[in-house]
């Protein structure tokens, strides 16, 4: 990251906090404004007691409800600012930690590991220290699943192509991007499946006892109470007949609590994320796009039946902070009795669902799609060396890189190295000594290779390839619980990796040593014989081996496989290495060094 760019982030840090102070200090004068309108409501109850007027008392109490709860939402507002600057110091905090030791506050995809994938366990697509920690910011489970789909097969060229355009369009909207961030930060201490269970309840609705008479009710109620308290202000009957009415609403109100629990059980929990939902809607709603995939997401969420999404998602997040007025008891009760608040809000909640439950769907996985946009586009970013691939087609195989490197390992300590694989079908044999680079080198080309096919930069200054499906053979281990020796491991992984040839018409392989764990013999007869089942059924890909035997397959098939190695220099019995491939077989090796280092002299 220039430093250009870490002077951005540690600017908009600086805002975020100032922001944040400043809603704090607002909040803390409503809260003070709260305390002194309850004092007002004892003082009140204590002057009505004294002077007998049940008049006065409701009075007092309707007006200093009316303006409590204004101060309330008043207060909510500051509330959801600060989380958001909170939020927004938060995102940009984390470019600047993600860049310096490659921490991340977003997950960092674990739970889609999968050892038995085609290449994802051997080149560090998942889990700590991965792909998908340094790429990922989504905080919805949605976009997270979205993302890691990418990462987990090629997409066609045209869909590659599609978020190319998307994720230039985004790079050059990086306020954009980190407003959304910051918009949808909250999803990461959310309930993972709080979303899903809302848009199944959406879908279902929630049947009330004799509700055309309560709708009918619940619309004149309030006209009652205010004509209840204005005649109880002149007539002392009516302050009995008003608090009658009080009553039997209260009791009405809670003969359909199990109804108001069913929702709020739902519903009652996500209204502010809601409220960040639609905040987050709006963003996309108003930027002007122009890449195709781009406005083709924003179109499922900017106009539907005449309203923008954002407009009734937050809609419905007042519905459901309405309801949750209820948990208030003393202003739950007075919203109740003058108002049938409780059976009010379900009915508008019901009547929501009915209306506007189209399209929601849709509408999520959009941001959704636009969460795992930024994702990738936070690589081109942050890092400007970084280029776009391109994808070319052909019956072949195409795999060229200039300037290639691992994105896992920091700029100052990765090396570089050019690879060329143009319109062509061969097996390339790496050898060389331990700690050389092989394996480095292997899953530089697999994780740029991931990179690429999901429409993302790669850490390279030129790259051209083709859409192939990856297929890894690299960190082959036994297991206890499936009793499998770490030989029988390797066999089956050698099985899928055959099968896989014979059914993907374009299986690219990355295989690191083969059958470590036999005998010498066996492992080079086993691992000619394998290369030579892949020459026979054209597949392509790259061996790295320590066995220099396997070099002699050149001369027998000098159209088909090429030779490459890493080596190393030894100056006064210390081992320099440069990690740079060069073309022919090794000629150097360094083990018998490495274990004279550790006082085990080998005998002549």
């Amino acid at each position: 990251m220039d430093s250009t760019l870490i002077t951005d982030y540690q600017q908009r840090v600086a805002f975020a906090q100032k922001k944040a102070t400043e809603m704090d200090k607002q909040i803390n004068t409503y809260s003070l404004y709260r305390l002194i309108v309850f004092g007002a409501f004892l003082v009140g109850i204590y002057i009505s007691v004294d002077i007998g007027s049940v008049a006065l008392f409701l009075i007092i109490t309707a007006v200093l409800a009316v303006f409590f709860n204004w101060l309330v939402r008043r207060q909510d507002v500051f509330e959801h600012d600060k989380a958001y600057y909170q939020s927004y110091e938060a995102v940009n905090k984390n470019e600047l930690d993600n860049a310096e030791n490659r921490s991340n506050i977003y997950p960092d995809g674990t739970e889609f590991a999968d050892d038995k994938h085609y290449y994802t366990a051997d080149l560090d697509i998942f889990g700590r220290g991965s792909l998908f920690q340094l790429a990922n910011r989504a905080a919805t489970p949605a976009g997270r699943h979205v993302l890691a789909a990418w990462f987990n097969a090629p997409a066609p060229k045209a869909t590659i192509l599609s978020r190319q355009a998307a994720l230039k369009e985004l790079t050059g909207k990086n306020d954009w991007k980190l407003d959304l961030q910051a918009r949808l930060l909250f999803a990461l201490k959310e309930d993972t499946q709080q979303l899903q269970r809302l848009l199944t309840y959406l879908q279902m609705p929630v049947e009330l006892e004799s509700v055309k008479w309560l709708k009918l009710y619940s619309k004149i109620v309030p006209w009652l109470s205010l004509l209840g308290i204005v005649l109880s202000f002149y007539f002392a009957e009516a302050r009995y007949a008003t608090a009658l009415f009080m009553a039997f609403n209260n009791r009405l109100t809670s003969s359909r609590s199990k109804e108001v629990n069913k929702a709020d059980l739902i519903a009652g929990k996500i209204g502010d994320g809601l409220k960040s939902y639609a905040d987050a809607f709006q963003e996309i709603e108003q930027q002007e796009w122009y890449s195709e995939l781009a406005i083709a997401l924003a179109q499922k969420i900017k106009q539907a039946q005449g309203k923008p999404i954002s407009a009734r998602i937050r809609q419905l997040a007042g519905l459901i902070n309405n309801l949750n007025q209820r948990l208030n008891m003393v202003l739950g009760f007075l919203l109740n009795v003058f108002l049938l608040w409780n059976i009010r809000q379900v009915i508008a909640i019901e009547e929501w669902k009915r209306d506007n439950h189209q399209n929601l769907e849709a509408a999520f996985a959009s941001v959704a799609e636009f969460e795992a946009l930024i994702s990738l586009a936070g690589l081109q970013i942050n890092n400007t060396d970084w280029t776009m691939p391109e994808i070319v087609e052909g019956e072949s195989y195409t795999l060229t890189a200039k300037v290639i490197a691992h994105p896992l390992i920091k700029s100052s300590a990765r090396v570089a190295n050019n690879y060329e694989l143009a319109d062509t079908f061969k097996i390339d044999l790496i050898t060389g000594s331990n700690m050389a680079g092989k394996s480095t080198f292997l899953r530089t080309l697999g994780i740029n290779t991931v990179l690429a096919l999901a429409g993302a930069p790669v850490c390279a200054s030129a790259m051209q390839v083709s859409v192939v499906q990856l297929f890894s053979y690299m960190r082959i281990k036994d297991s206890l619980n499936e009793s499998t020796s770490t030989f029988k491991a390797e066999l089956d992984r050698l099985q899928m990796l055959l099968a896989a040839v014979n059914q993907n018409n374009k299986i690219f392989f990355l295989i690191d040593e083969m059958l470590r764990g036999t005998n010498s013999v066996d492992k080079y007869l086993g691992s000619k014989a394998v290369i030579e089942q892949l020459i026979a059924r054209h597949g392509v890909g790259l061996v790295a081996t320590h066995d220099l035997q396997l070099a002699e397959l050149e001369k027998q098939y000098p159209d088909y496989v090429r030779n490459f190695y890493f080596d190393i220099q030894v100056l006064n019995g210390e081992m320099l290495f440069d990690y740079k491939l060069k073309p022919g077989e090794c000629k150097t090796f360094n083990a018998s060094l490495l274990l004279e280092q550790i006082g085990i002299p080998l005998s002549d």
